[in-house]
């Protein structure tokens, strides 16, 4: 056996893969959305000179929205802009079949303003990155 680790790897080899585990995951979920249906999106805030000022980057994949991340220009935060993207997402991903949301956030960032839009902490991995801590957050979208 040889344990090849590499950051330019053979297409080949990275298709197979990807679709060992795809098979694997149809054979023990059979109606599971494919990865090709995933469907990767942005939500932008933008000002009067149509600069952006804020934004989200997400992805629905297998009935989930993933918040990739959320980002607010410093004047911008505490306006509503940020729960106004949130919603917009949200329904969004409505529209695109997700019934639940899944975010990770971190100590430093968002987590208490992803609490006060509904969202429940579900985890946290302590020291990622060091001396920080990493949240895990969900939502119902029914």
């Amino acid at each position: 056996m040889n344990i090849e680790i590499t950051t330019t790897p053979n297409e080949a080899d990275a298709k197979t893969i990807s679709k060992g585990i795809v098979d694997f995951n149809l054979l023990k979920v059979p109606n599971l959305e494919p990865n090709e249906a995933e469907v990767k999106f942005f939500v932008f805030a933008k000002n009067e000179q149509q600069q952006v000022v804020g934004g989200v980057r997400a992805t629905c994949f297998w009935n989930t929205l993933h918040v990739e991340l959320l980002w607010l220009s410093e004047k911008c935060r505490g306006e509503g802009i940020g729960k106004a993207l949130i919603i917009a997402a949200e329904n969004f991903a409505k529209e695109n079949n997700c019934e639940k949301v899944f975010v990770e956030t971190t100590s430093w960032q968002a987590k208490p303003f992803y609490e006060k839009v509904g969202y429940t902490h579900i985890a946290t991995l302590n020291d990622r990155p060091k001396g920080h801590a990493s949240h895990y957050l969900t939502k119902d979208l029914s």
